[in-house]
């Protein structure tokens, strides 16, 4: 059985640790949100790249070399 300062205290800790469980669970989805962005800014960078890189190749009336590598993949 508990005295009234242990459950003043577990009930305290039980309140303390839920509150920083639910911040680490905000701050994991704002770092997810982040993440998320960069890879799409990368992806939108490298989709740029690779026309850029097919009109080159187009220009200079050679295969494209990068676009037969991604049918394999």
């Amino acid at each position: 059985m508990l005295t009234d300062a242990q459950r003043k205290f577990y009930e305290e800790a039980l309140k303390t640790t839920k509150q920083e469980i639910h911040d680490l669970e905000n701050q994991i989805q704002e770092e997810l949100a982040k993440v998320k962005q960069k890879i799409a800014d990368l992806q939108s960078a490298q989709k740029a790249s690779r026309q850029m890189y097919d009109a080159a190749c187009q220009r200079l009336g050679i295969p494209n070399d990068l676009e037969e590598e991604s049918n394999q993949s």
